[in-house]
Order: C-alpha cells, then sequence, then structure tokens
C-alpha cells in the first residue's frame, strides 16, 4: 500500500504549496488566472500528447475501455437526470456537477496510482482516452456554447463544436492517438523538448488548485451544496461499484477488475474544475467535489485494492 500513499503524497505536497502560495500572495491577484490559461492552452495539450503517444495498443483498446465507459456514462446519466429534472439547474451547471460525478483524474493522480500500485502507469491511458476524445469535445462545446450566449439551433451547435475541434487539449490529444495507432517513432530532438513541457502541466494544474483553496471552505454556498454532495456520493461510492457491476458482465479476469475498480474510485479531476474556472460556471462546485473527493478517494482506493488483490 505504500504505493497509494505515495501517489497521494505527491498530489497533496502540491496542492499544499499552492495553498501556501496563495495564502502569502506570492504571485498577485492575477496569478489563477494566468495558471489556468497556461494549463489549459499549452502545458495539458503537450501532456496529454506524451501520454497517448506512448501508450501500448493492446492496452489502450482493451476491455478496460469499454468497461470505463460505461461506468462513467452511467455515473454522468444519472447525475444529469437528477439535477435537470428534480432540480431544475442550469445547464452549465449541471455539466460541471456531472463531470464531477463520472470524470475521474486520470493524469495526475491516475498515472502515479497505476504505477504505484497497479505496476503499470499505461493502465490510466484508456481513460484517459475516452476522457479526451469523447467526453471533452462534447463538454467543450456546451460550455463554450454557454459561456458565449448560446446560439440558438443547429447552427450555434455546429459553431461551438468548431471551435472544440480547434481546442489546443483536443488537438493534443488526437495527435496522440494518431502517432500510437501508426506506430510513429519520434525522434528524440523532438520527443524532448515535448516531454519537458508536458512535465510541467501537473505541477502548475496542481499548485492552481491549492491556490484557489485560499480563503475558502467547502460546503459554504448553501445554493451548491446538494450539487457538491450528490456528485461527491456518486464519485466515490457509486461509481467504482458501476464498474465492479460492468466488469461482471465483460467477464474480467482478477486483475483487469482491480484495475478497472481502483481507477473507478479516483477522484475527480482537476480539469473538471480547470474547464469550470476557464468558461466561469459552476467553479465553486467543481472546486468542491474536486477538494472532497482527492482526499475522500484515499480509503476508497485502500478497500478496492485490499478486496480485488493488490
Amino acid at each position: 500500500m505504500i504505493g497509494v500513499l505515495t501517489g497521494f503524497a505527491v498530489v497533496g505536497l502540491a496542492i499544499l504549496v499552492g495553498y501556501i502560495v496563495a495564502r502569502i500572495d506570492l504571485l498577485g491577484e492575477h496569478a489563477r488566472y494566468v495558471l489556468s490559461r497556461l494549463t489549459f492552452f499549452v502545458l495539458n495539450p503537450f501532456l496529454l500528447f506524451a501520454v497517448l503517444a506512448d501508450a501500448d495498443l493492446g492496452l489502450l483498446f482493451s476491455a478496460l475501455l469499454p468497461v470505463s465507459l460505461l461506468a462513467a456514462v452511467a455515473m454522468i446519466l444519472v447525475y444529469a437526470l437528477i439535477a435537470l429534472l428534480l432540480w431544475k439547474r442550469s445547464l452549465g451547471e449541471v455539466v460541471v456537477g456531472a463531470l464531477g460525478a463520472g470524470y475521474v483524474n486520470g493524469n495526475n493522480i491516475g498515472i502515479p496510482i497505476s504505477t504505484y500500485l497497479l505496476g503499470n502507469g499505461a493502465y490510466a491511458a484508456p481513460v484517459i482516452l475516452i476522457q479526451l476524445l469523447i467526453f471533452t469535445p462534447v463538454v467543450l462545446a456546451i460550455l463554450d456554447s454557454v459561456s458565449s450566449g448560446g446560439a440558438a439551433g443547429w447552427r450555434g451547435l455546429g459553431r461551438a463544436l468548431r471551435r472544440t475541434l480547434r481546442n489546443p487539449m483536443i488537438i493534443g490529444a488526437a495527435l496522440g492517438v494518431l502517432v500510437a495507432v501508426l506506430g510513429i517513432e519520434l525522434p528524440t530532438i523532438v520527443s524532448a523538448p515535448i516531454d519537458l513541457i508536458a512535465g510541467a502541466a501537473v505541477p502548475v494544474l496542481l499548485l492552481s488548485f491549492g491556490m484557489s483553496l485560499f480563503g475558502q471552505r467547502v460546503l459554504t454556498t448553501r445554493a451548491s451544496r446538494a450539487d457538491v454532495l450528490l456528485s461527491t456520493g456518486m464519485k466515490l461510492f457509486l461509481m467504482p461499484v458501476a464498474a465492479w457491476a460492468i466488469g461482471l458482465l465483460f467477464q474480467l479476469d482478477a486483475h483487469a477488475m482491480l484495475v478497472v475498480v481502483v481507477l473507478a474510485s479516483l477522484p475527480s479531476a482537476q480539469n473538471v474544475f480547470n474547464y469550470a474556472q476557464r468558461y466561469g460556471v459552476g467553479e465553486i462546485l467543481a472546486r468542491d467535489v474536486v477538494f472532497l473527493t482527492t482526499f475522500g478517494c484515499i480509503p476508497i482506493v485502500f478497500v478496492a485494492a485490499t478486496v480485488f488483490g493488490a
């Protein structure tokens, strides 16, 4: 279990440093905004390209992919139905809350946990692939449309999709998959600079998240409290159970079941907060869900690893 603790210690220290940076006002009042844009438009695209370009195709398109996909879709749909039909939330808030319930931290927690606990960092690659090439284009198109006033009809949706396809994160992920599929071996003169920039993405994103926690306490905003609790509860408790049940249907072997349940137990991705911050929609909801699931998932991962034989 030392691997689990190591993964969370790495993440926790970066978040703590970000909090301290904000507390002493080291970077000034615009630091969060600048770091958010730097991560979204520059660092994350390089990281996604680097991770997906090196992914093993057999693992990338294994049974882990449909099981993880179905578990995430189930959480997103259930949350969306409750928030839309029962609570009458706005579309932007529903998208952010649904992401919190089903969009896992496959990068900056998933890769370390896969490496230290599961024995191969590439186990997180199918989850990253699903989220970046399926969920993210749809989510960013909706948030882009909402934040820009929501042009009506198919023309408005078409414009939003075109803007999304020009998004550097989507481009980076798509190019990474293309390199993996075609089996292209990048020369060191190309891969080394990419890896250098990609290596900055996780720490900068975690620092930005830590900075956002200064002066804030979770569950203090009454209007979003129910949304936070629902999204957090579904992410921590329902999604691992859903992954286990779907894994049984796919007749996964013991190790594959361990992988999908542990990956489903990961916290909500910092990118949920990153997207909410970028588009100015549901930022408090995203921040609280990411915070609660990041710390709340620790015992869940331990239980999953113990039950399924890590």
